[in-house]
C-alpha cells in the first residue's frame, strides 16, 4: 500500500501540530501522581520497552499487546505518565519491526494515533469520576471504571485504525477479517493481566512486575515459536505444491517462468535473476524480473566463478543471506539495482554439482529470514530435477518431430499439422491454407560432381533460406529427400504463388557455398528448384488432396514444362 507524499507531510504537520501541545496540556491539566517513586517508574518504563519488543506476529501481521500494561500504569501514576510510556512504546516497536525510510511516516501516524487514544479514554475515565491510584478490590465502582477505560481505549484504538487503513493507505479490503478477530480475542485474554499487575502493585510493589511479567514473556515466545512453526508448514507446502506444477511443465522456458513467477509471489521480491552455469568458468544470466517485467536477457555478459554475488555463492556452494546493501555492496558486478537492499541468493544444484544460481533481491532491508533461505533451496531442488526432465522431454520431441540433417520438421510433424490446419478450415477457424512443394532440380547430378556431403550442404543451406523467407508466415518441412513444404494459413493461392516465385528466384539467383566437395575446397554452386502451389478449400476438400495437387502442379507444370519455375495447380 503506497501513500502520496502530501498525504506522509500532513501526517508530520498533524503530529507537530498535536502532540507536543497535547502532552503540554495534559501535564498541566492531569499532573502524574508518582511521589518521587523513580525506582518504580523506571520498572514500568523497562516492561513497557519489553512488551514493546516483543509483538506477537500472527499471519504476518504485527500485534501491538501493550494495552494491559498501559491500564496498569494510567491507574498507578495517571494520564500523563500512561501517555508518555505509550509514545516511547510505539517508537520502540517500529525499530523493532525496522520500517525502511520510505514508510517512516507510519512513526508520526501512530503516535498521533496512540496519543488520541490515551488521551480520550483517559479524558472518558476521569470524567466518569475515575481516580489515580484506586482501590479496585475493594471498590467495585474504581474496577468498573478501569473497565470502561479499557474497553474505550481498545475500541478507540480499532476505530483509528480502521480511519487510516481506509483513508491513508486506501486499503479496499476488509478490516474485520481474521486478524483483526485474533487481536481481539488476545487483547481481551491478557488484559486481566493489567488489573492483576495494578492490585500486586499496591501490595508487593516492585515484585508484582516480576510475578506478571515472567509469563507475558513465556506466553510471547510461545506464540512466536508456534507462529514461525506454522509459517515454515506453509511454506514448505506451498513449495511442494510449486513443485508438483513445475515437474507438469514440459518445455523449459515454461518450468523458469513458473519458478520466478512463484518465487516473487511467495517472497518479497522486488528484482529476482537465475543463472545457468554454461561450462566449468561462467555464469550465464538466462532470466530476470525487474521492474515487474519477465525478461528473457539477451547478450548479458557472463560471470566468473567468485565474481558478483552470484559467482561467489556458485564458488562456496551455499547459500547466502544479506540483510542490508552494506553487506553485499563489495561483492556485487552491476546487474543488481541501486535501491537493492536484501539478497537472498541459492545454488541451484543437480547430483552435487551447482548447475545455476537463483538470486532475489527487495528495496526493503532485512525482508528474508533464515527459514525463508531454506525453503529457496528446497525449491531450487524441484527446479533442477523440473528443468532436467524439461530438458529430456524437449530433446526427444526434436528429434520426433524434427529433420536431424536441416533441423526443418519432419514428414511426420507435417501430415500432424496439415491435419490440424484442415479441421480449423473446417470449423471455420481458417478461411484458407496453402501449400507450396520446393523440389530441387537435378540434384542427383549434384551429389554424382561434388558428393554427398556437398549435397546436405545443400540442403541445409537451402533450409535456412527457407526458414528465413517464410518466417512466422508459415511452417517449413523437409518432405523427404530433396523435397521441402510449405504450409502457409491465411494465404490465398494469389499471394502463395508469389511467394513461391520469390523462393525460386532466391535459389537460382545466388549459389550456394560447398565447404566440403570432392574437390576439396571451397566452392560456389548453382542450383535451381521447380515448385508446385495449391489451396484449400479452392483446390482441394482434405489434406491428402492437398498434397496430391500441389504435387501435380510441381511435376506437370514445372517440372515437365523445363524446371526452374513455378505453377499453380489447375483443373484445366
Amino acid at each position: 500500500m503506497t501513500v502520496a507524499a502530501k498525504t506522509k507531510r500532513n501526517i508530520f504537520l498533524v503530529w507537530l501540530l498535536l502532540v507536543p501541545a497535547g502532552m503540554w496540556f495534559t501535564y498541566q491539566t492531569f499532573p502524574p501522581h508518582f511521589s518521587g517513586k523513580w525506582e518504580d517508574l523506571l520498572a514500568f518504563l523497562i516492561l513497557t520497552s519489553v512488551v514493546a519488543f516483543m509483538p506477537m506476529v500472527i499471519n504476518n501481521t504485527p500485534i501491538f499487546l501493550i494495552q494491559w500494561v498501559s491500564l496498569a500504569t494510567f491507574l498507578s501514576f495517571g494520564l500523563f505518565v500512561e501517555m508518555v510510556f505509550a509514545q516511547a512504546a510505539v517508537i520502540l516497536l517500529l525499530l523493532r519491526l525496522r520500517i525502511p525510510n520510505e514508510q517512516i511516516f507510519r512513526v508520526p501516524l501512530n503516535l498521533i494515533m496512540f496519543f488520541i487514544v490515551s488521551f480520550v479514554s483517559g479524558i472518558v475515565y476521569y470524567a466518569l469520576g475515575g481516580q489515580t491510584g484506586p482501590s479496585l478490590i475493594n471498590d467495585p465502582h474504581s474496577l468498573w471504571l478501569a473497565g470502561v477505560y479499557a474497553v474505550v481505549n481498545y475500541l478507540l484504538n480499532q476505530v483509528i485504525v480502521s480511519f487510516n487503513l481506509y483513508f491513508i493507505y486506501k486499503s479496499k479490503g476488509s478490516y474485520f477479517g481474521k486478524d483483526f478477530v485474533v487481536e481481539t480475542v488476545t487483547t481481551f485474554i491478557t488484559l486481566p493481566l493489567g488489573f492483576v499487575l495494578y492490585m500486586f502493585y499496591n501490595q508487593v510493589d516492585l515484585l508484582a512486575l516480576v510475578i506478571v511479567a515472567f509469563p507475558f514473556a513465556s506466553l510471547s515466545i510461545i506464540f512466536k515459536l508456534y507462529y514461525a512453526s506454522e509459517k515454515i508448514n506453509a511454506y514448505l507446502q506451498k513449495a511442494a505444491e510449486i513443485g508438483h506444477q513445475m515437474a507438469e511443465r514440459l518445455e523449459v522456458n515454461g518450468v523458469i517462468d513458473l519458478f520466478i513467477q512463484k518465487l516473487s509471489e511467495m517472497l518479497p521480491v522486488d528484482y529476482a535473476y537465475i543463472f545457468e552455469v554454461v561450462n566449468e568458468d561462467e555464469l550465464q544470466l538466462i532470466r530476470r524480473i525487474q521492474d515487474g517485467d519477465h525478461e528473457l536477457p539477451l547478450n548479458s555478459p557472463k560471470l566468473k566463478k567468485n565474481e558478483g554475488i552470484s559467482g561467489f555463492v556458485w564458488l562456496k556452494e551455499k547459500a547466502h543471506l544479506y540483510a542490508t546493501a552494506k553487506q553485499w555492496k563489495r561483492y556485487s558486478k552491476g546487474y543488481i539495482p541501486a535501491d537493492a537492499e536484501s539478497i537472498l541468493a541459492v545454488p541451484i544444484r543437480k547430483n552435487k554439482k551447482v548447475i545455476g544460481v537463483v538470486v532475489l533481491v527487495s528495496k526493503r532491508k532485512r525482508a528474508y529470514e533464515k527459514s525463508q533461505l531454506m525453503i529457496v533451496d528446497i525449491l531450487c531442488s524441484y527446479f533442477a530435477v523440473a528443468i532436467e526432465n524439461a530438458k529430456h522431454y524437449e530433446v526427444t520431441k526434436t528429434q520426433s518431430e524434427r529433420c536431424a540433417l536441416t533441423k526443418l520438421y519432419n514428414y511426420r510433424y507435417f501430415e500432424k499439422l496439415l491435419n490440424s490446419e484442415f479441421n480449423k478450415l473446417y470449423q471455420f477457424e481458417r478461411k484458407v491454407l496453402s501449400l507450396i512443394i520446393l523440389d530441387i532440380d537435378h540434384f542427383k547430378s549434384v551429389n554424382d560432381t561434388y558428393g554427398h556431403q556437398a549435397g546436405n550442404e545443400i540442403l541445409c543451406e537451402l533450409a535456412a533460406r527457407l526458414s528465413s523467407l517464410i518466417d512466422s508466415r508459415g511452417t517449413v518441412a523437409r518432405y523427404g529427400g530433396e523435397e521441402f513444404v510449405v504450409l502457409l494459413h491465411e494465404v490465398d493461392k494469389e499471394e502463395a504463388y508469389q511467394l513461391a516465385e520469390t523462393i525460386r528466384q532466391s535459389i537460382a539467383n545466388w549459389p550456394f557455398t560447398l565447404q566440403q566437395s570432392l574437390e576439396l575446397k571451397q566452392q560456389q554452386v548453382k542450383i535451381t528448384a521447380s515448385i508446385g502451389v495449391a489451396s484449400a478449400p479452392e483446390d482441394a476438400e482434405d489434406p491428402l488432396a492437398l498434397v496430391r495437387h500441389a504435387d501435380r502442379a510441381l511435376y506437370v507444370g514445372a517440372k515437365r514444362a523445363g524446371r526452374n519455375r513455378v505453377a499453380e495447380y489447375s483443373t484445366v
